[in-house]
């Protein structure tokens, strides 16, 4: 795992070395073990360094090919290297180093970029200069796992792994109204979108070409959808063992200590499980919080006993003093992920014993491990029995039925069963709590949001379960879940790697049927079977926890000085963005009621990353 940048403008009118080497201090956290700065004319590559792989000087980048006319900086892991090195070895491509980034420049000129980014598997964003034609290629993973943003402007183009980076080099000068909307909404800003105009994020599984000052986007890769009703749960269960497995071996190739992370539940234990079924024996720790009700070392403890493993457990070092500099250290944007404060708690805690770090995360989204999908699917299967003139009926008494307390969750239900996707977005206190407080200022007066916009129907509900999932992956899995682990491991210079990544993996769940992956209304069914088979009950039925740190309870307390400073003396409401006067009221409030929403943790959270952007401008 590294940081990658790069700019390029072909008629020099700006020193390219120049701006990528403002850019590279943003990325030392991501890569503390070297730096490197590679160019033509008008172009140039930076490169910081987590040595992973080969660690001598040889797997230094950013790396050239033998003639110097082709360069590569690349972050993250090529799980197939030795394969395709053994392939590209076979026609004569000689290699001067061990390391997975070598593959890259030989594949390209052996293949191509069209045939490289298909053949490659793993997490990766790289680019590629060829300067024999003048092109430039930058390429993200199939799943964006590891993020990619790029800036195109006045025919030339920036790109880098952080936002952060780009805003060194001077890219990106004005916020961008809707994205604030949608982290207001979301609490994290959308992969479709950024925080400052201008600046755009790859989509995963997608490669851009850049030639001539003409910019095309190009997709190589997408989630087939498509389900296979051939495939039992017995089939299910078998298949995926298989992969998993697969993945795991996979993602062994290191020179650095690697370790697992063994909680309480099912998908890391499974991993765990893969491992000794590989005869791997390495170090799986497991994240202790005492005197935490969520606390899973007894938990994890059981896991390891029943499969053999050793297990060393990490108490969580204190970190509350400071948590909003860290969210602005660690993540670009604005990011309101509660959980990412637990995620760099334990990055932090794990770092000092492993470079490389084995986690679960995925399965739940895949395999349909969260509640939300149960939901929709249940709305689903009774929307395709209910006639359009009952649902006609039912949206009408909707708000009567929402205006009465114990009614409100049935009312939500049947909402999901009449509308599908629209009905569901709109069920979010999201946008309201701003509206209600009069919070929001004379630059959002008037947005928008289209994912609040979405139309109800009864045509959307028998469909919701393909809608639901999509809106999963493009916000929650793509923007929040993906963002998140990158930011908080990379932050403490720790490579993440999760099996139930691995596309081949994901392929192969996206084609399960609904009714097999949440069969007798079991969430993760599929997986869940599989821990029983091999982890036994007690681990294949425990609940899924999280490392989340209670914001909104802090708020009130520890986190105090923030919420008042919040509510008395506002940067983004001196800017335009929020009404003082609105803000004061929503703190009031939950000063007096005791009780501090998600939405003023989202208040915060901007206020504080606001303040850090000046101070940096």
């Amino acid at each position: 795992m590294c940081g990658i940048a790069g700019f390029v403008d072909l008629q020099n009118r700006i020193d390219a070395a120049t701006v990528v080497g403002k850019m590279l201090p943003a990325l030392a956290l991501r890569g503390p073990d070297g730096e490197g700065v590679e160019q033509w004319p008008g172009v140039a590559f930076g490169h910081r360094r987590l040595a992973i792989i080969d660690l001598s000087e040889a797997g230094r980048q950013p790396m050239l090919s033998a003639d110097g006319k082709v360069g590569v900086t690349f972050n993250g892991c090529i799980y197939n290297f030795l394969e395709l090195r053994k392939q590209l070895e076979s026609s004569g491509h000689r290699f001067r180093s061990h390391c997975d980034t070598e593959v890259l420049i030989e594949g390209y000129l052996a293949w191509g970029i069209e045939k490289l980014v298909r053949k490659i598997e793993g997490m990766f964003a790289f680019a590629i200069w060829d300067a024999r034609d003048q092109s430039l290629y930058v390429v993200r993973d199939r799943l964006g796992v590891k993020p990619l943003l790029y800036c195109a402007q006045d025919n030339n183009l920036a790109f880098a792994s952080t936002l952060a980076a780009l805003r060194a080099g001077g890219f990106g000068q004005q916020l961008n109204p809707t994205a604030l909307l949608q982290f207001l909404e979301f609490g994290f800003v959308p992969d479709t979108s950024c925080i400052y105009a201008g600046i755009t994020k790859l989509p995963p599984g997608h490669y851009l070409s850049w030639r001539n000052g003409e910019l095309k986007q190009h997709l190589y890769w997408t989630l087939p959808l498509k389900q296979d009703p051939k495939i039992s749960f017995e089939d299910a269960v078998q298949e995926t063992e298989g992969l998993l497995v697969e993945a795991v071996r996979k993602r062994l190739i290191a020179d650095v200590p690697i370790g697992v992370l063994l909680s309480g539940g099912v998908d890391s234990g499974l991993v765990c499980w893969a491992l000794k079924k590989l005869n791997v024996n390495i170090r799986s720790f497991t994240v202790g919080t005492p005197g935490d009700r969520d606390d899973e070392t007894a938990a994890a403890k059981v896991t390891a006993n029943y499969l053999g493993i050793s297990n060393e457990v990490v108490t969580l070092s204190d970190e509350s003093s400071a948590p909003l500099d860290q969210l602005n250290a660690a993540y670009s944007e604005p990011f309101a992920s509660t959980s990412a404060l637990g995620l760099l708690r334990v990055s932090k805690s794990v770092r000092s014993h492993a470079t490389v770090l084995l986690t679960g995360d995925g399965g739940d989204d895949v395999f349909l491990g969260y509640s939300l999908f149960r939901y929709a699917w249940q709305a689903q299967q009774l929307a395709q029995r209910t006639p359009r003139l009952a649902a006609s009926i039912i949206q009408a008494a909707e708000p009567a039925l929402r205006a009465v307390p114990p009614f409100r969750r049935p009312a939500s239900f049947l909402s999901y069963a009449v509308g599908g996707i629209g009905a569901m977005t709109r069920v979010r206190e999201g946008l309201p709590y701003y509206e209600d407080f009069g919070v929001l200022g004379s630059h959002l007066e008037g947005e928008s949001l289209a994912e609040r916009n979405q139309p109800a129907s009864i045509e959307a509900a028998r469909r919701l379960m393909d809608d639901r999932f999509q809106f999963h992956m493009e916000y929650h899995f793509l923007s929040e879940f993906m963002p998140k682990v990158d930011g908080a491991t990379m932050y403490h210079a720790l490579e993440a790697r999760s099996p139930m990544l691995d596309h081949q993996f994901w392929e192969f769940g996206a084609k399960v049927p609904y009714a097999v992956r949440l069969r007798d209304g079991v969430q993760k069914a599929v997986l869940r079977e599989i821990a029983r088979r091999h982890l036994g009950p007690a681990v294949s039925n425990r609940p899924k926890l999280g490392f989340t740190i209670p914001a909104e309870q802090w708020l009130l307390n520890r986190w105090r000085a923030d919420l008042d400073a919040l509510g008395a003396d506002s940067l983004a409401a001196k800017q335009g963005w929020f009404r003082q006067d609105g803000l004061a009221k929503s703190v009031s409030h939950a000063v007096s009621t005791n009780r501090a929403a998600v939405q003023l943790w989202r208040l915060v959270v901007f206020e504080h990353w606001l303040r850090n952007q000046q101070q940096g401008a």
